[in-house]
């Protein structure tokens, strides 16, 4: 007895992406049976172009990344979610993956690796690739965790491991390095909220060790070097939001303490 082919719910959260959103959803195109669009509010033509595109989109404010992607989840028709960011788009080869997956479905996750556009080149060194990700599994079975804007995918039961999926997840990242800086400095801020969060400590030693791990890490020891003077921009980046993360989580926690004084 054949296994019945498993339905398929796209998931995308977006706000602004009209530049990146057709390249997602048109790769999406014969592989799922549903694309759901959870849209905050975009003033471009984000919305109007996934609607063009067959999607259902739903608008909600946003609360954060990890919290709209779990909220997105729960629009979905089926419990089996491909997640895609709106800059992402599959390839030919992990379309094929996908679509033999629906038909022989043997895992709870399934894990993949994501190629990077930076600037118009693919980056392959710098810890950039492979990009291993989860983005395919049973919603029944994990949810988003991490800290912002950094999500992941975890399942419930740590013990159980995901499958793996030949083909790659296509990142169109930044655009141009004035782009790359300045979502540095917000995912920075987002991150240094995060970690008030859960109570870090010792940030001023964090703050000026990790940073240098972090650069040590993507130029040295993932041979980001390699890519020349993209790498070494890669590199100082990942460096700086680390720095700035633990920065404003300093400020964050000196506000807090002068606010409780003064209220008291």
């Amino acid at each position: 007895m054949c296994p019945l082919m498993v339905k398929l719910s796209a998931v995308i959260i977006t706000f602004n992406e009209e530049r990146n959103i057709s390249r997602c959803l048109d790769s999406l195109q014969g592989v799922v049976d549903e694309m759901v669009v959870v849209d905050s509010f975009s003033t471009d033509k984000t919305k109007s172009i996934a609607l063009s595109k067959g999607a259902r989109v739903i608008e909600h404010p946003f609360e954060g990344h990890i919290e709209q992607k779990n909220w997105a989840i729960a629009q979905a028709s089926y419990p089996h979610i491909l997640s895609l960011d709106a800059d992402e788009a599959l390839s030919d080869e992990l379309r094929q993956s996908i679509l033999r997956t629906k038909e022989n479905w043997q895992f709870d996750a399934y894990r993949m690796n994501r190629r990077t556009n930076y600037c118009g080149r693919w980056i392959r060194f710098g810890g950039w690739y492979p990009d291993s990700k989860s983005r395919l599994w049973d919603s029944r079975k994990g949810r988003w965790c991490g800290d912002n804007p950094h999500d992941k995918f975890e399942l419930y039961q740590s013990t159980l491991s995901p499958g793996f999926l030949e083909g790659d997840i296509l990142h169109f990242s930044y655009y141009s390095r004035k782009e790359h800086s300045e979502r540095t400095a917000v995912y920075a801020e987002i991150g240094g909220r995060a970690l008030i969060k859960r109570e870090a400590k010792a940030l001023l030693l964090k703050q000026f060790l990790n940073p240098f791990l972090k650069f040590m890490k993507s130029y040295f020891l993932k041979l980001g070097f390699l890519e020349g003077s993209d790498g070494f921009f890669i590199a100082y980046q990942s460096f700086r939001e680390t720095w700035l993360k633990y920065r404003y989580a300093r400020l964050f926690t000196v506000l807090q303490f002068l606010i409780i004084v003064v209220y008291f």
